[in-house]
């Protein structure tokens, strides 16, 4: 995966060098110079500290207060950042006219598991606790993310039921690993070649998931909760040539079964990350018009509910 950043052996690769080969990546592959109505940047309180965030207000927002979505970015909870992740919110933003608030969790092996949850679960209670003061219509905010970042989003929705938390109106998921102990078909099936590969999988395992923890453990492996009912619609987004494709969808077919209100779609020919590289991979610019009028729709309709 992190070669076309100019890596080499993942192997033998530090976190330090992961980052760096992750930002190369991005600089060479993801949308930039993408224009947006407006960014800031400010902190959350976290259960360590403060928390990074950076709001985006899409171009021809004319509210004070929108629609929002809390943003999660992926890099299998070792790397990724709000920057390496500033071009797909961007463009997130103004697809779906929400106000897109990225957060900067802590990450391992720095902030051991489950540092990284803990911290995405205490920003959305912040900004829902807030949703004024960062111009939010509270009754229409979703959770996202991208890969890991997509798997905080799925923990963060079930925890919120359990324990009657923040109301959150939506989760979107992008190319979502859900399941870290997973023998899929498509794990098996795209191993090599296909861009995230075994190496890299297990590569972050090493250093996110010490070898006691629990896989099982739904913080991790969301799709293993036993109880998927009540929770909020979901749109769910796989690849097809995505070693994480078999268990974003069995999210997407459990959710459903359920009852909960689920949008599935597996875009055809793609990778894993693909939405990140718009500049690299043309499809990941039109992917992201659409899922973010899909976005926009459902939280319209959410807004006409609340009314």
């Amino acid at each position: 995966m992190i070669a076309a950043g100019g890596a080499q052996d993942v192997a033998r690769m530090s976190p330090r060098e992961m980052r760096i080969g992750f930002c190369r990546l991005t600089h060479l592959a993801g949308a930039k110079d993408e224009p947006i109505g407006r960014v800031e940047n400010h902190t959350l309180t976290g259960p360590a500290g403060r928390l990074p965030i950076r709001v985006y207000t899409p171009l021809g927002a004319v509210d004070d207060r929108l629609p929002g979505l809390i943003y999660f970015h992926g890099g299998g909870g070792v790397f990724g950042s709000i920057e390496t992740h500033d071009g797909l919110c961007r463009m997130l933003a103004n697809a779906s006219l929400c106000r897109v608030i990225s957060v900067e969790y802590r990450l391992a092996p720095e902030h051991a598991f489950p540092a990284a949850f803990e911290d995405s679960y205490a920003a959305v209670t912040e900004v829902f606790e807030h949703a004024a003061a960062l111009g939010l219509r509270v009754n229409s905010v979703a959770v996202g993310g991208d890969s890991a970042g997509a798997a905080l989003a799925a923990a963060i929705c079930q925890r919120a039921k359990r324990e009657n938390g923040p109301s959150i109106a939506l989760q979107l998921l992008l190319c979502p690993a859900l399941d870290i102990g997973a023998e899929s078909e498509s794990r098996r099936a795209f191993a090599e070649g296909y861009f995230l590969d075994k190496a890299t999988i297990d590569w972050t395992l090493k250093h996110y998931c010490p070898e006691t923890l629990d896989p099982a453990d739904p913080r991790l492996s969301p799709l293993r909760v036993a109880d998927l009912s009540c929770q909020p619609p979901a749109h769910v987004h796989t690849a097809e040539f995505d070693p994480l494709l078999c268990e974003g969808r069995a999210y997407a077919e459990r959710l459903e079964r359920a009852g909960v209100e689920v949008r599935y779609m597996c875009h055809a020919g793609m990778i894993h990350h693909f939405y990140g590289m718009a500049d690299a991979i043309p499809y990941g610019r039109v992917a992201i018009e659409s899922i973010g009028a899909d976005i926009k729709k459902a939280l319209a309709l959410n807004d006409k509910k609340a009314a």
